[in-house]
């Protein structure tokens, strides 16, 4: 039978996003020849099934570890909505153990084919021929009629007060009530280190700090993890939150932790650390402890009000995240204009510790968004925007993140230029006070399995941030393709990093080169962020209205509200370029400069654009590229 006579459904279930990889599969399917059915992220068990109707295979991704909960109901929600005569597959990171007792277990929910390691497009394609026996007919065939729902109309702004907002938000969950006293907050948050302090102190002595990503379900083993990192030598600890917190499902983990209280051998685990269940008392506690190291909270929280609340509460003095920052990259139905509103609470918050108390609260911006063949001006556009939106409220000091892209010379150019961007906007609204940081995230695409290949990366990466003047760098580590990173293998990363930026002074690179790419970057951000300030309305307003608009327009984005016509690739240097800019406002001659970057590689090649996409995103994964970075400087 041809591949064209089949239907596939393909989707991604559960909290956590991780489009880049379901939007690449997606097209190498269609490229294949099967008629695909394609859903996006987050969708709900019923969405699935309805889809699965008449189809012949199921593509579910689930990402973050949790698939035994999201898929528990499988059977009697297939039998409802439909979907039973399809082969059903489960692919991404579907359980925290990596052990066959976990694939059974997966498959007794009612799935045929568990898959616990990443597979290449190519290899999907050669599964399904298997299962289905199928074979190559003819390709580029539409896709089949999916769920894209229509956007949702946008929330306006409240009228009640902040202090009636306040009231509402520590409702939201039990565990909210102990965080109302905002002087007893303020003398937790006044007994630790600020990372706001360190940061400022880190800047003139032109050191990098390292911050590796931790975060586990139970508050002891958070506790252990914290003092060994400590004692191998981090500069920062953070609290990486659990993807069911991250979209509010406080009632979900209350339960999962009562029965891992009562059985502790059939508990599964949470992929993170459920701050807000766990509450003020026993988070300050640990606060207490590590008062000589600064902390802070990573999440990508849909609504992150109450968590930021229950975070100042015990003493946590830095929150990353942003009204477009944690959303585009996330949730595939999140209004802009909601998205804002929320946040801008986040900060007025945050600005309220300042103003009574003057305590410092970091926020830190995500430009990672979704990490794959992002060209700098957006993650730097948008970490500028939102570093307007938290001025605006009171914040004294930002930080701006942005994830390497594998041409030094434009990574370096890219911090460079957003520490600078960020500081003249900020003083052009008269936000002089206002302390800029700059974070530099290791590569944030798929690591190569091979160890050695990991490891140069790493060293690489971290001689990037030093010569750039990064103030912290997010830490990855050698394993990041085959398990979940120990203790061990932080420390490893730490000792590598640390020695590779220690020798970065002597490290030769190309300044004129850097010079040109951030002169580029310069005008591609100013010319997106005048844009953006030239729209109606207030700030908040402008901000969402530039998503709306396309001004704001991320590749591989899940959003219903991201235009998704931006389209980016590699240049024969390795720099990330637009190959099809969409309505991102960039002047002409930048907009000339990425065509013809672009057009040399396509003529040197003879690949058409969706497999150059494929080909640049799984490249590191792969191990197809000569050096890191990739440049060779």
């Amino acid at each position: 039978m041809r591949r064209n006579d089949r239907t596939v459904v393909l989707g991604g279930i559960g909290g956590d996003s991780h489009s880049v990889g379901l939007i690449i599969l997606h097209h190498a399917l269609i490229r294949a020849g099967f008629r695909v059915r394609y859903l996006s992220t987050q969708n709900r068990l019923a969405d699935l099934c309805r889809a699965a109707e008449g189809a012949d295979a199921v593509l579910v991704s689930n990402m973050d570890g949790h698939a035994r909960y999201y898929l528990a109901d499988l059977a009697a929600t297939r039998a409802v909505y439909g979907g039973q005569g399809a082969t059903w597959y489960l692919g991404g990171n579907p359980g925290l153990d990596d052990t066959e007792d976990t694939e059974r277990e997966l498959r007794a929910l009612g799935v045929d084919r568990v898959f616990l390691h990443h597979l290449e497009p190519s290899e999907v394609v050669d599964v399904l021929d298997a299962d289905l026996g199928t074979t190559a007919g003819e390709t580029g065939v539409r896709a089949a009629a999916g769920s894209r729902a229509a956007p949702m109309p946008y929330l306006p702004e409240p009228a009640h007060d902040f202090d009636r907002e306040r009231a509402d938000v520590l409702d939201q969950w039990v565990t909210g009530r102990a965080a109302r006293d905002l002087d007893r907050n303020a003398i937790a948050l006044a007994e630790g280190t600020q990372l706001s302090q360190l940061q400022r102190q880190a800047r003139p002595e032109g050191r990098t700090l390292i911050h590796p990503r931790t975060g586990i379900a139970d508050l002891a083993g958070q506790v252990q993890l914290f003092r060994e990192l400590r004692n191998a030598g981090a500069d920062v600890l953070s609290f990486q939150i659990d993807s069911l917190t991250r979209n509010n499902a406080y009632n979900q983990i209350d339960v999962l932790l009562k029965e891992a209280a009562a059985r502790p051998s059939e508990f599964a685990g949470l992929n993170g650390f459920p701050l807000v269940n766990h509450g003020v008392a026993p988070v300050r506690e640990i606060v207490t402890e590590f008062s000589g190291t600064p902390l802070q909270v990573r999440h990508s929280t849909r609504d992150p009000r109450l968590l930021a609340e229950i975070s100042f509460a015990a003493g946590i003095s830095a929150y990353e995240g942003g009204a477009l920052s944690y959303n585009l990259p996330y949730y595939r139905d999140y209004s802009p204009h909601e998205s804002v509103r929320r946040w801008r609470y986040v900060d007025r918050l945050a600005g309220r510790y300042w103003d009574r108390y003057g305590i410092t609260i970091d926020r830190e911006f995500f430009g990672v968004l979704t990490a794959a063949m992002v060209p700098p001006c957006l993650a730097i556009a948008v970490g500028v925007l939102e570093a307007l939106l938290a001025a605006e409220c009171g914040v004294r000091s930002v930080s701006l993140g942005y994830a390497e892209q594998g041409c030094r010379a434009q990574d370096i150019a890219a911090i460079r230029a957003a520490r600078l961007l960020a500081r003249r906007y900020l003083e052009r609204f008269g936000h002089h006070e206002v302390d800029v940081h700059t974070v530099f995230n290791q590569y944030m695409g798929a690591f190569p399995e091979d160890h050695e290949r990991a490891r140069e990366l790493l060293a690489g990466s971290a001689v990037t941030a030093a010569l750039a003047g990064a103030t912290r760098l997010m830490l990855k580590t050698a394993v990041e393709a085959t398990r979940i990173p120990s203790v061990a293998d932080n420390a490893a990363a730490m000792r590598l990093v640390r020695t590779a930026m220690a020798g970065a002074a002597s490290t030769a690179y190309d300044a004129e080169r850097v010079a040109e790419e951030q002169e580029l970057i310069l005008a591609e951000v100013t010319s997106i962020v005048d844009a953006t300030l030239a729209l109606p309305g207030n700030l908040g307003d402008r901000v969402a209205a530039a998503v709306e608009h396309g001004f704001i327009d991320v590749p591989f984005s899940p959003s219903l509200w991201n235009a998704g016509t931006a389209i980016a690739l590699r240049d024969a240097t390795g720099a990330v370029r637009f190959a099809v800019p969409g309505a991102i406002p960039l002047p002409q001659w930048v907009r000339e400069f990425h065509r013809n970057a672009i057009a040399r590689r396509m003529r040197d090649e003879h690949v058409d654009l969706a497999c150059l996409v494929e080909r640049d995103v799984l490249a590191i994964a792969r191990c197809d590229h000569p050096t890191w970075p990739l440049d060779g400087h």
